[in-house]
């Protein structure tokens, strides 16, 4: 059974950080590129951030400077470290896998549930 389960959302003033984390199971991991989306409430879905099997990694123009994707291939887990968090940051979280070979990817993906991020005063 595939599951990616993420965890490290929450409550945070702007200014400040969270790690978020997304472990995998059921899957060989280390071919997957893995992504993480969030979502504000109203608004479409929206990729954040990506890291490929190379490790070869794309921000959203949004989080540039602030956010850093990492992925541990030993331990089936990738990272999403949030700095500078602005209000705007506000959403839901979401751990996405999906298969990649080369530069290509393919149809195989999955979900994790997702992970609430707040950022206020």
């Amino acid at each position: 059974q595939v599951q990616l389960v993420e965890s490290g959302g929450g409550w945070v003033q702007p200014g400040g950080s969270l790690r978020l984390s997304c472990a995998a199971s059921g899957i060989a991991f280390d071919r997957y590129a893995m992504d993480w989306y969030r979502q504000a409430p109203g608004k479409q879905r929206e990729l954040v951030a990506s890291i490929l099997r190379e490790s070869i990694i794309n921000y959203a123009e949004a989080v540039k400077g602030r956010f850093t994707i990492s992925r541990d291939n030993a331990r089936n887990t990738a990272y999403l470290q949030m700095n500078s968090l602005e209000p705007e940051d506000t959403a839901v979280y979401y751990c996405h896998a999906q298969v990649q070979v080369g530069t290509v990817r393919f149809k195989t993906e999955h979900w994790g549930q997702g992970t609430q991020v707040t950022v206020s005063s």
